[in-house]
């Protein structure tokens, strides 16, 4: 009797824990269901969307660092924008292989006709076109040809004259410079070793691309004064850095001697200052600055010593000004014609100004 009421007590709890663990179950699954919105229900749920239906917010690009697919210029004028691939031309070296076929791996250069000598399939002209055309077209030859099936081809171009860009003019190592990526102006003036000293700072670009368009920047002396002038330069482009203007100051002054102005523009007080000053024997009342005009050469008389006493104003000289202070004396005057003058600026030093 008593072994019987003790089986019954263990069934009994065993029974109580069961229900209590199912209904437990229940319960959580009841409040799940409860919180789970209608959308979200296996009956309710709504259509994949593929990658490129996702809407991606306009300043995801620039906050969040996503991937939008689209180069960002920002503010830039569209002359300094890319707006075409850059084409295959002639001179070009290429390396043409396809998929699984080891055997039609091959370099070619394109020749002056714009057309490249393939195996199998003969000559393809391929300039003009850009690297997915040139690999379409000699895809769709070799399967026209019945040389390969579905016919995956790759070019990669090892040496292209199209891609380069000439900078010429006062730099230390002129030439023509690769330009793959994207490069801008300051980059191509440090590959070609800065500027001499007689360069000027009004920088030209010939854009290639934009059908001849010319863009003129002047330069800081100091290139990372500013920065907004770093613009991008493209394949074909040709940087020009010309020379800085000239100003002689001859006659006597402690030291005659040209004067490059890579800064723009320079007075006479600025030039007698860097030439070392007027010497004592100095005829300041007559200097005068000799300039070439459409009629020739001539003179306009420059009253020095009223501008060193601050009686005058300061007169700015232009490019190739020759400022001329003469000897005292009536008679060392005289023998300094305007040829004399001329005459002595020849083999004269050239300093760089900088005032």
């Amino acid at each position: 009797m008593q072994l019987r009421r003790f089986r019954f007590v263990r069934c009994g709890s065993l029974l109580a824990v069961f229900l209590a663990l199912t209904c437990g179950a229940q319960v959580e699954l009841a409040a799940q269901n409860a919180t789970q919105s209608p959308a979200d229900s296996v009956g309710g749920l709504p259509a994949a969307q593929p990658l490129s239906d996702v809407a991606v917010p306009e300043s995801a690009g620039n906050n969040g660092g996503a991937i939008t697919g689209k180069k960002d210029f920002g503010n830039l004028p569209p002359s300094e924008v890319d707006a075409s691939p850059v084409k295959l031309a002639p001179g070009d070296l290429i390396e043409l292989s396809v998929y699984n076929v080891p055997d039609m791996s091959t370099k070619a250069r394109v020749g002056s006709s714009g057309e490249v000598y393939l195996p199998l399939i003969d000559y393809v002209h391929v300039g003009d076109l850009t690297v997915d055309q040139a690999q379409a077209l000699i895809g769709k030859r070799l399967e026209d040809g019945g040389f390969v099936h579905n016919a995956h081809v790759t070019i990669i171009v090892d040496e292209s004259s199209s891609q380069g860009v000439t900078i010429l003019g006062e730099i230390v190592k002129p030439g023509i410079y690769p330009a793959l990526g994207d490069r801008r102006l300051y980059d191509f003036i440090s590959a070609a070793g800065g500027f001499t000293a007689a360069a000027g700072r009004k920088i030209s670009i010939i854009r290639d691309h934009g059908q001849g368009a010319t863009v003129t920047l002047d330069l800081p002396r100091n290139l990372a004064d500013n920065l907004k002038d770093n613009v991008n330069v493209f394949p074909g482009d040709t940087i020009t850095v010309p020379r800085a203007p000239i100003v002689y100051v001859v006659g006597d002054v402690g030291h005659p001697t040209g004067l490059l102005i890579d800064n723009g523009s320079l007075t006479v007080l600025q030039a007698i200052a860097l030439a070392g000053g007027t010497n004592h024997t100095a005829k300041m009342g007559a200097a005068r600055i000799i300039r070439k005009g459409p009629a020739g050469m001539m003179e306009t008389k420059v009253p020095l010593k009223k501008m060193l006493e601050a009686k005058a104003p300061d007169i700015t000289l232009q490019a190739d000004d020759i400022l001329f202070v003469p000897l005292s004396g009536a008679r060392v005057a005289a023998s300094q014609g305007l040829q004399a003058v001329v005459t002595a600026t020849t083999g004269i030093a050239i300093i760089a100004a900088h005032p």
